[in-house]
């Protein structure tokens, strides 16, 4: 559980801010044909953060059902306050998922104790795994290796998705946890590399757009054919960069929108849509892969 190719899933929506549902549906059924093996709901690229607490629990409920068993399923719990995260854990815990991902508080700057102290009271509460989530790029405040090593021995707490795209601080963790421990990568543009020096797996923006050759990708990495991982990295590595020359999700949502995935690509604010260049830049591509 939890190793291998897995979706940071949008969150489809409504013109009037509704949640599409219909779309959500087709988009998990997308993703069970391509042989994901997971799908992270309502995370950063799910626009958890401009969710209402409703909408998160929804949306958790609907995927779930569309998923019905044939893959795993993780769900962001994460917020910048202990007590808002324990409040998403215990409205979706019991909704069958497999695990939470739960990123660093954001605004406030936790030191490393309060990290621990934070983390340690979210997988003393939490029926499921937890899965840490470190993104400096989003939350400004940095979870350090000897903390991610002191948060291991808590028996709930089973690995990190870390999203810094540091090579070298992959090395530091894996030479202070556990084997067992599981080191995932949130940066799409070194996954390969991640996974390749001994990463257990991606969550990842672009396989929204290419599940199948991410898949292909991380079956590779972990089986340890180096060569056969980079290659197919390779030949998507332009979508690695282009889908974040906006702020995440809104080029993946107009990606979609335009691959016929998903009904509209409306944004929660302060997101707005993508600039005519920059969809552009992202339906050259998409064309190029042959996706529309």
């Amino acid at each position: 559980m939890f190793k291998g190719s897995y979706v940071a899933l949008v969150t489809p929506m409504l013109a009037n801010g509704d949640v599409d549902y219909s779309s959500l549906a087709k988009l998990v059924d997308f993703h069970i044909e391509a042989g994901t093996d997971g799908i992270v709901s309502v995370g950063t690229t799910g626009e958890s953060a401009t969710l209402s607490f409703t909408q998160h629990v929804d949306v958790v409920k609907a995927t779930v059902a569309a998923v019905n068993g044939r893959c795993g399923v993780v769900v962001g719990s994460g917020a910048n306050s202990t007590a808002e995260s324990l409040f998403l854990q215990n409205k979706t815990q019991d909704l069958g998922i497999d695990g939470f991902l739960s990123v660093v508080p954001y605004y406030n700057k936790p030191q490393q104790r309060g990290m621990i102290e934070h983390f340690s009271v979210l997988a003393d509460a939490a029926k499921v795994p937890v899965l840490l989530y470190n993104v400096p790029g989003r939350t400004v405040a940095d979870m350090l290796p000897d903390t991610v090593a002191t948060l291991s021995t808590h028996p709930n707490i089973v690995g990190i998705k870390d999203a810094t795209g540091d090579m070298q601080r992959l090395k530091d963790m894996q030479s202070k946890v556990s084997d067992d421990f599981l080191l995932l990568s949130g940066d799409d543009a070194t996954g390969c590399e991640f996974m390749n020096l001994g990463g257990h797996g991606v969550i990842s923006v672009t396989a929204n757009i290419v599940p199948k050759q991410m898949k292909m990708m991380c079956d590779a990495a972990l089986s340890g054919n180096i060569v056969l991982a980079q290659e197919i990295d390779s030949t998507i590595e332009k979508l690695h960069s282009e889908l974040f020359v906006e702020s995440n999700p809104v080029i993946p949502k107009w990606a979609l929108y335009k691959m016929g995935l998903i009904s509209s690509p409306e944004l929660r604010l302060p997101l707005v849509q993508a600039e005519l260049s920059s969809k552009a830049l992202i339906e050259a591509t998409l064309h190029d892969y042959q996706l529309i």
